[in-house]
């Protein structure tokens, strides 16, 4: 194994990114990312190289984001949520607008309804649609594109008649 500067220098911008993308705060991040390395540090000698040096590292973060949400759980007021919860109109208008679209997504004809499905309940990304469907990534690009073109016609024809 490389030694602890050498792996810091190498895979540090690696975990930050992680745990920013986990976190979304700065702060938060460079704070796990140097516990994270710590951790690494302490168990270095469990490191059997069954996995990537990242994936190892990444494992770690997580557990150790685990271990600060459990520490630090969210400590929100409840006047600053009620000033930021919806009222009921809109919390009403946002399900018939979630019903429409979906109704909308059920009307498309294959293969549009199909990669709107992978894509948005999914979770898949373009080139794993392609693969599933036996095409290019670029053609599941442009199917999705063109099903959200065929969607907005229809949730725009909803909201007319409204």
């Amino acid at each position: 194994m490389q030694s602890m500067d050498e792996v810091y220098r190498q895979y540090a911008q690696t975990v930050y990114r992680y745990l920013l993308s986990l976190t979304r705060d700065a702060d938060t991040a460079e704070e796990l990312t140097q516990e994270t390395f710590y951790q690494a540090i302490r168990s270095s000698g469990q490191f059997d190289e069954s996995c990537a040096l990242s994936t190892w590292l990444c494992a770690i973060a997580r557990r150790v984001l685990s271990t600060y949400r459990r520490k630090h759980p969210p400590t929100e007021e409840l006047e600053e949520q009620a000033l930021y919860a919806p009222s009921a109109e809109a919390d009403t208008l946002s399900q018939v607008r979630r019903m429409e679209l979906l109704k909308g997504l059920h009307a498309l004809r294959e293969p549009y309804r199909e990669v709107m499905y992978l894509r948005v309940f999914g979770g898949l990304s373009f080139r794993e649609i392609g693969e599933v469907q036996g095409r290019t990534e670029n053609w599941a690009r442009v199917t999705f594109y063109r099903g959200k073109e065929m969607l907005k016609g229809v949730v725009d024809d909803d909201e007319s008649a409204m």
